[in-house]
Order: C-alpha cells, then sequence, then structure tokens
C-alpha cells in the first residue's frame, strides 16, 4: 500500500511524479527544487536556493507527519561541485548530531536549469 504526499502549498510536480510516496513507515522523497507553490524559483545564491529546497524536504516530511530527524539517506544533486561548500553550510543547519547518509554529486544538469536538487528517505521509527 502507498500514499500519496501532495501538500496542498507546496509546489506542484513539473513531471509525471509524486514529490513523496508513503509506503508503510518509510517516505520516499522525490528530488525536491527551489520551487515555490506559485511556480517561482528561489534562485538568488546558492544558500538560498539550498535553504528553499530544504524547506520543500521539511514541507514533505511535515506533511507525511515526520521530520528532518526522520531522514535515513539523503542524495544531493549539484550542477557543479564548486557549491559543495555553500550547500553543506546550509544543509548542515537542519540536522544535530546524527545527520542521515548521503551522497552528494554534481550532474551534467538539473530540472528548470537549477544548481541543487535533493531527494531522501525518511522512516518513522
Amino acid at each position: 500500500m502507498k500514499t500519496a504526499i501532495l501538500p496542498p502549498d507546496a509546489a506542484k510536480p513539473l513531471a509525471p511524479y509524486t514529490p513523496a510516496i508513503l509506503a508503510g513507515d518509510t517516505l520516499y522523497l522525490s528530488g525536491q527544487i527551489a520551487l515555490d507553490a506559485q511556480g517561482n524559483l528561489h534562485t538568488a545564491d546558492i544558500a538560498t536556493e539550498t535553504r528553499k529546497v530544504m524547506d520543500n524536504v521539511g514541507a514533505l516530511l511535515q506533511a507525511a507527519g515526520m521530520g528532518y530527524e526522520h531522514l535515513v539517506k539523503v542524495t544531493i544533486f549539484m550542477s557543479d561541485m564548486a557549491h559543495y561548500a555553500a550547500v553543506n553550510e546550509v544543509y548542515g543547519t537542519y540536522f544535530g548530531d546524527t545527520p542521515p547518509a548521503r551522497e552528494a554529486v554534481a550532474v551534467k544538469g538539473l530540472p528548470r536549469g537549477v544548481n541543487v536538487e535533493i531527494s531522501g528517505i525518511a522512516v518513522r521509527s
């Protein structure tokens, strides 16, 4: 059994996918970009962009009755590894002593020409 997580104030998907799927106690988060519910991108700088992406991740977690502490695995996609330090600086503020397992990779391109996309898996304990 799976349940679609579609917060009413979240950005609408740009393609045929569901932003998050809850299957049992596991939440699978599709890649999130710095897009708001009105379709505006928040890409003034890498810190602003990363913060909006993480806030979008948080909105999906909250809609599923979870928080950042429930994330067990995260993937960060960046347009350039030159963003690595700045992304980490913002990303790290969302976690306590035990951040999730993760990888961070540079890719050739991301949707809408953004610089950061983050996906993840969360588990309700």
